[in-house]
């Protein structure tokens, strides 16, 4: 495990520090195999024809494991020590070679026949200049060929789970999880709590999270700026399940499909979306 350090400790790290020993089973009902699998179904529709996989925001190897298991040569990374250490613990991720380093300063680590960067990762970045800067990254990280897919939460998260309030137990842990949020293309905040027994009785984890809602407008801005053009989006549906329509006042999720532009970065004009 190799670990590039970030210019900085920010919201990300910190609320993944405390929730990284907690966060497989946090997500124990998320089916990473179906996701995946439609997500390479769509890259492969779209052009992929390479086995070259990096895998941005990877945190626990939830992501890209399914990825292995199909037979690609993997690369992933993480902002945070904590998950990409609890990714580095398990057997099945002992395969791909796995790093420490921010995606708004993404490290030159080759060239890849697919990008992925899940689980409304981008989401974490709160400026549009943050937003470009992962996406130049990930360009510049494309094989000629090389396709990028990636999730944001929709406007509808935001209104409705994002700011919702409950508390789960799973394993003997349980979360609380409280959430706030504000108008669309604005910041939303959750905070969880996670306690846990220990010996010397119940403990408590809190762990703050800070988001943006990227319209998609905002989304094709840019992408445009970095140098990709769009070539589908699709509507995410809680179990993974992806639509050909893409609409955020329905879909939880909004995936993008992008390559690498045409035309000369003064010369950019988008792509067709299917």
């Amino acid at each position: 495990m190799a670990v590039i350090a970030p210019r900085e400790t920010n919201h990300v790290v910190e609320g993944y520090a405390q929730l990284a020993p907690f966060y497989d089973r946090f997500t124990a009902g998320y089916d990473y195999a179906t996701f995946t699998a439609a997500l390479e179904t769509l890259a492969r529709d779209h052009g992929l024809r390479g086995w070259r996989l990096l895998d941005i925001a990877c945190g626990t190897g939830k992501s890209f494991v399914p990825f292995l298991a199909r037979g690609y040569e993997v690369t992933a990374l993480d902002i945070s020590p904590e998950m990409v250490a609890a990714a580095w613990a398990k057997p099945e991720t002992r395969a791909a070679r796995l790093l420490v380093a921010d995606m708004r300063e993404l490290p030159d680590l080759g060239r890849f026949d697919l990008i992925t960067c899940l689980d409304d990762s981008l989401n974490y970045l709160l400026e549009d200049a943050e937003l470009v800067a992962a996406l130049t990254g990930m360009r510049r990280s494309l094989a000629a060929q090389g396709l990028v897919v990636f999730d944001c939460n929709s406007a509808t998260t935001y209104r409705t789970a994002f700011r919702s309030e409950f508390v789960r137990e799973q394993d003997g842990l349980f979360f609380a999880w409280r959430g706030g949020g504000s108008a669309e293309g604005g910041l939303a905040s959750a905070t969880i709590d996670i306690f846990a027994r220990g010996e010397d009785g119940w403990n408590r984890h809190r762990s703050d999270h800070v988001q943006r809602h990227f319209t998609r407008a905002a989304i094709e801005r840019a992408l445009a700026a970095a140098g990709l053009e769009l070539v589908a989006v699709r509507g995410q549906s809680p179990g993974g399940r992806l639509d050909t329509t893409a609409d955020e006042g329905r879909h939880t999720k909004l995936v993008y499909l992008a390559r690498r532009a045409q035309f000369q970065h003064s010369d950019l004009r988008g792509g067709a979306c299917t």
